[in-house]
């Protein structure tokens, strides 16, 4: 005699297993939504759509879109600088579709950030600004924007690295940047990365098409570096030495007889007349590889560390120069802002 008691009790168990997983999973699927649902519905007021150029479009000035962020309930907006560009008009479209003018407090393209003010309003709703040293890679994040001018657009997705690097329109590099999958389209640019907890932790800046959705955002704490610099001076502080150059090797030769051990330094192509690199003796060709203690690897090495801590500033150079050590001092002083 056959006995099917054991496969019944198996199929049965079998059967509470598999809808006590699709409980689970629709717990944690509703839990997921639920928390862009919140993230969307608690910052999405504070973003608007950032128009450019005249209210009447013509042939010789056009206009462009994209996103920006409240960040204060007197109108202090974030977006990126070459949202902004060199337009002298700009309004503000909330979610609600009021429109309003903006003034442009200062722009920063060297970490593609500008920030405006709204005219003639008050009390805003804004997002916080959080602390971007924080997060975490597979940390949910959510991008909020106006992709080819659709209000309050919303994707999600994970922080897929931190601490990278890209490149600025102004030919400088934008440290600490976060990359994510969160899809970003044309528009989006400006608009708030925000964590779970409904805080601004980025400025959605980039996307490199074809790359399967490699996204950036440049993080909190540089816009909130770049925004307490324009508060208080109008642009941001930098140091400045008067030279042009480029990365080039350190031939091992050069590199033994001067005892160092750097196998890239920042060449010297050009030195700007009667400026602190001239005044300090330096020449084209010489090979900067330490500042200030600093290694000094390449062009971008010798840029990071021209910050606004080393204006005014005696500062110890070493170079070489047709292959010899030279010590050189030199004076830093405060690059003029760009117009």
């Amino acid at each position: 005699m056959l006995d099917f008691t054991s496969d019944i009790v198996d199929d049965a168990v079998s059967s509470r297993t598999a809808a006590a997983v699709a409980d689970n999973d629709r717990a944690l699927l509703d839990a997921y939504s639920n928390a862009v649902i919140d993230v969307t519905d608690r910052v999405g007021p504070a973003v608007v759509r950032v128009e450019t150029g005249p209210k009447v479009p013509n042939g010789r000035e056009r206009g462009g879109l994209g996103s920006g962020i409240v960040i204060s309930p007197d109108g202090l907006v974030l977006t990126n600088s070459h949202v902004v560009g060199t337009s002298k008009e700009i309004r503000l479209r909330d979610v609600e579709g009021n429109v309003g003018d903006a003034r442009v407090l200062g722009v920063d393209p060297d970490t593609d950030l500008a920030l405006l003010r709204a005219n003639g309003v008050r009390d805003l709703p804004y997002a916080a600004l959080g602390n971007s040293k924080t997060l975490r890679r597979g940390q949910l994040v959510i991008a909020i924007g106006n992709p080819l001018g659709f209000e309050s657009t919303v994707t999600a997705g994970v922080v897929s690295a931190l601490g990278r690097s890209i490149r600025s329109v102004s030919g400088r590099t934008i440290e600490d940047v976060i990359q994510t999958d969160a899809a970003l389209n044309p528009g989006n640019s400006g608009g708030p990365l925000v964590s779970s907890n409904a805080e601004v932790i980025g400025i959605n800046t980039a996307i490199i098409n074809g790359a399967q959705g490699i996204c950036f955002a440049v993080a909190s704490n540089t816009a909130q570096f770049v925004l307490s610099e324009i508060i208080r001076h109008g642009y941001v502080r930098r140091a400045f030495i008067g030279v042009a150059g480029q990365t080039a090797p350190v031939p091992r030769r050069h590199a033994v007889l001067a005892g160092v051990e750097n196998k890239m330094g920042a060449l010297l192509m050009q030195i700007e007349q009667d400026g602190p690199a001239a005044k300090a003796g330096l020449l084209p060709g010489d090979v900067v590889i330490r500042l200030d203690g600093v290694d000094i690897n390449g062009v971008d090495d010798l840029i990071r560390v021209l910050d606004r801590d080393r204006i005014g500033r005696r500062l110890a150079m070493d170079v070489l120069r047709l292959g010899r050590l030279r010590a050189i001092e030199i004076d830093p002083i405060e690059r003029k802002p760009q117009r």
